[in-house]
This record gives C-alpha cells, structure tokens and sequence, in this order.
C-alpha cells in the first residue's frame, strides 16, 4: 500500500536549523521513497512498511538527540499515493 506522510520537525534547541538539515539528509539517503522538502514541512510518499521503518528509525535518532517536536499527517487516498509515488 501506497502512503503520503506530511511530517514538520521542531528542534527545541537554540541551534533549530542544523538538526533540522541533519534530519532531512537521514530521509533522503532513501531511493525507494519519495521525500519533497517544503517550507514548512516534508511529504514522503512510497510503500508503507518502508516508511514507517524509516520515520521510526529517524524520529527515535533525533528524539535522543535533541528536544523535538515531530507533527505527522498520514493519507493512503491521496492523489499521489494513487499513482503509486510517480
């Protein structure tokens, strides 16, 4: 199944921007996804384990890193994922 994840990052640190950066390079290693860096936040689209895997890897990394604040809105009727990410 097919999945988009809108996800914006908060680092509760007076530094916000490196973790944030160091947060969108760990999202983007990943060939099989779709990431499209936003303003005010990332969309990921591609196949759901694969996603979620990589959100609870990076997420947990970053929790342990740095006070974070992580938002997620998850479609599987959204355009996109209908299309298969393409």
């Amino acid at each position: 199944m097919e999945i988009s994840i809108e996800i914006s990052y908060y680092s509760l640190t007076g530094d916000y921007k490196t973790p944030v950066v160091e947060f969108l390079n760990e999202l983007t290693v990943s060939d099989d996804l779709r990431i499209e860096p936003g303003m005010m936040s990332t969309t990921i689209t591609g196949e759901y384990d694969r996603v979620m895997l990589l959100l609870n890897k990076t997420i947990r990394l970053f929790m342990e890193r740095y006070p974070s604040v992580f938002t997620l809105k998850i479609a599987n009727a959204c355009s996109v994922c209908k299309a298969g990410g393409k």
